[in-house]
């Protein structure tokens, strides 16, 4: 069941995106954007977004989540254990229906530039690969640029 997320769940949902945020960025990212993305880290984030945050699996023990900005797909996130499985299809096509829900048409995301596992399940999933540039990302040890591809796809009806 995918669900809003409650501030009660976010310690889960932060343990679960900052194991996530590894498996697929922590041999990618520089290495002080890594010391910086800590779990504490993506409990801050997810409190500050919580009216946007989605969940899903048991509260105690999350297997995906995704967060979403305006007309991004701000984040998305699936549990080791859960991939393979079909589940992320599943989170996707649930956080591509909430974003027509709000009257989205056309979504974005973005994908860290090596991150080439999470790029072709995009790809799967009807994203289209539209372009790269580089990405301020702000940290508690200072600001980065790194470089990200864009990701688009229609999700309501024209």
């Amino acid at each position: 069941m995918i669900r809003k997320a409650e501030a009660g769940e976010i310690d889960a949902l932060a343990r679960l995106w900052h194991a996530a945020w590894l498996d697929g960025h922590g041999t990618i990212a520089p290495a002080p954007v890594v010391q910086a993305r800590t779990t504490e880290s993506f409990a801050q984030r997810l409190a500050a977004a919580i009216g946007d945050v989605f969940a899903a699996g048991p509260v105690d023990a999350p297997t995906g989540l995704f967060v979403l900005r305006g007309d991004e797909l701000y984040q998305f996130f699936v549990a080791r254990s859960a991939r393979g499985s079909g589940f992320a299809a599943s989170l996707m096509g649930a956080a591509e229906a909430e974003l027509a829900r709000r009257g989205v048409a056309a979504a974005w995301l973005h994908c860290a530039v090596g991150n080439d596992r999470a790029a072709r399940f995009y790809e799967k999933c009807g994203w289209r690969k539209t372009g790269q540039q580089m990405n301020r990302i702000e940290t508690s040890e200072g600001a980065f640029e790194v470089p990200q591809w864009r990701f688009e796809k229609r999700v309501a009806a024209s």
